[in-house]
């Protein structure tokens, strides 16, 4: 599996069933780097808007996040339990959604790594996601014959409702929120607790 992706510029990113993701000029076709890291093959990458990050989706069930300009490693994104085959960012950058092999699409918050919401519906693998122009709607494609929309922000109520968990909710807020509790001076020390335990662990 081999797939491309171009980045705001000239660079292009290239896919592999070897484990690496190789960056290229594509003016000049030299390769610039190889980004090792992956420990089973790598079945999609994406470029940010701005170009400055690179996603990758591998078989080994993670998405890692590089520096576009150094190659480098900024983080890897562990939930899925089986491959992931598609990755996206959302138009603004700040968002990531990632598609699998255990039939769920998964959204990430770009800065922080942390999981916002699963997206449970398909029944076989998901093969491909993407967002819509506005940001708002995500398409997914599967095996199982269908490609779902998925209503997102504003319309955050009815993407829960389709994924049909509490939890979901309750990370997806806390997700959103927890950066405001722990640094807002006009919060209340009772308060900066309240999503401890919930979603993602806090710092």
């Amino acid at each position: 599996m081999s797939l491309l992706s171009f980045a705001p510029g000239t660079s292009l990113n290239s896919s592999s069933g070897d484990n690496t993701v190789k960056l290229w000029n594509a003016s000049t076709g030299k390769e610039i780097t190889t980004l090792n890291g992956h420990s089973n093959e790598v079945w999609n990458v994406a470029f940010s808007p701005n170009g400055k990050t690179i996603a990758s989706a591998s078989g080994d069930n993670t998405v890692k996040l590089w520096n576009a300009s150094t190659g480098k490693e900024i983080t890897t994104l562990n939930g899925h339990s089986n491959y992931v085959l598609g990755v996206a960012f959302s138009p603004d950058g700040k968002t990531i959604a990632s598609a699998s092999s255990d039939t769920t699409v998964k959204l990430w918050n770009t800065a922080t790594g942390e999981e916002i919401i699963t997206l449970n519906g398909h029944s076989s693998n998901v093969w491909g996601v993407a967002f819509s122009p506005n940001g708002k709607t995500i398409a997914s494609a599967s095996s199982d014959t269908t490609v779902k929309l998925w209503n997102l922000y504003p319309n955050d109520l009815n993407n829960l409702i389709i994924s049909g968990s509490l939890n979901d909710l309750m990370s997806y807020s806390c997700a959103r929120l927890r950066g405001y509790l722990q640094s807002n001076p006009n919060v209340s020390d009772s308060d900066r607790t309240l999503c401890d335990g919930i979603g993602a662990k806090s710092n």
